[in-house]
C-alpha cells in the first residue's frame, strides 16, 4: 500500500507540474505557428495522390436529463486525387458505401440492396460541398479534402494554441487546440516530414453539457487498389432509388 500511495503521489505531482499540461492564456489568442501547422498539414494532404484512410469515431449524445450516451462508427476511404473516392461507412445501425468516379456519385446500402446515383462532375472538395448542401449527406473526414485549399476556414479561427506533444498509438504527434464560434476542436498531427492528422476531438460549446466526438485516424500511403474500386456496378437484385433533398425549414 505504501508503494502504491507513493506511485500515485508521484503521478499527481507530475500532473500538477507547471510544464506538464497546464497552459496559461497567451497574449495573442491566435498563435501564428499553430495556424501555420494547419497550413503545412493541408499542403501535405493535397500532395497525396493515392491513399487509404480509416477512422474510428465515438460521439456523445446528451439526454434530456443531462446523461451522456456514447455511440461509435467507423469509415474507410480509398482516394485518388483529384476526383476519385470510395467510402465505406459502418455503424451498429447501418452500412453505406459511397462511390465517386469523377462523373457520378452513388450511395449504396448493402443490407437493403438500394442505391442512388447523381451526376456530379467535380473535385473531391466540390463533391463534399455538394453532397452536404444539396442532399444532407456528410462524407467522413470531409475536412481532409478542404485543408490546403482556399476553402479552408483559417479566417474563422478565434483561438489557436500549441498544447505540446503526445502519442497517438505509437506515433509522436504535435497537439493543437482551436476555437471557432461555438466549437472547440483539437488535432494531433504527426511530427516529422509527413504532417498527417492522427486524432481529432470536437467539443460543442453551444450545448451546456459539452458533448464531444473523437476521431482516431490511420493512414496507408501505399494502397494496392486500382481505379475499378471507384466505379459502382449494381449487384444482381439491387434497386435504384432517388436521393431526396432534405426539407428546409
Amino acid at each position: 500500500m505504501k508503494q502504491r500511495r507513493l506511485l500515485l503521489g508521484l503521478l499527481a505531482l507530475w500532473l500538477a507540474a507547471p510544464g506538464a499540461y497546464a497552459q496559461t492564456a497567451p497574449a495573442n489568442p491566435v498563435d501564428p505557428a499553430s495556424v501555420q501547422a494547419l497550413k503545412d498539414m493541408g499542403t501535405h494532404l493535397q500532395s497525396l495522390k493515392r491513399f487509404r484512410v480509416s477512422t474510428e469515431l465515438s460521439g456523445e449524445r446528451v439526454l434530456a436529463d443531462g446523461q451522456k450516451l456514447t455511440h461509435s462508427a467507423s469509415a474507410t476511404m480509398d482516394v485518388a486525387r483529384p476526383d476519385r473516392l470510395r467510402a465505406t461507412m459502418r455503424s451498429p445501425r447501418s452500412q453505406r458505401v459511397l462511390y465517386f468516379d469523377g462523373s457520378n456519385a452513388t450511395l449504396y446500402t448493402p443490407a437493403l440492396k438500394v442505391y442512388s446515383t447523381v451526376e456530379l462532375n467535380d473535385t473531391l472538395a466540390g463533391l463534399v460541398e455538394k453532397l452536404e448542401n444539396r442532399f444532407g449527406i456528410e462524407v467522413p473526414l470531409s475536412d481532409l479534402f478542404v485543408w490546403g485549399t482556399p476553402a479552408a476556414p483559417l479566417d474563422k479561427i478565434e483561438s489557436a494554441m500549441n498544447a505540446g506533444q503526445d502519442f497517438v498509438g505509437d506515433e509522436l504527434c504535435d497537439h493543437y487546440a482551436f476555437r471557432q464560434g461555438k466549437v472547440d476542436w483539437q488535432i494531433w498531427i504527426s511530427t516529422g516530414p509527413k504532417p498527417l492528422p492522427r486524432k481529432v476531438v470536437i467539443t460543442n460549446r453551444a450545448d451546456e453539457a459539452r458533448p464531444q466526438s473523437v476521431s482516431l485516424i490511420d493512414w496507408n500511403l501505399n494502397p494496392g487498389f486500382n481505379d475499378a474500386v471507384f466505379r459502382f456496378v449494381p449487384p444482381q437484385g439491387a434497386t435504384q432509388a432517388q436521393i431526396v433533398a432534405p426539407k428546409t425549414r
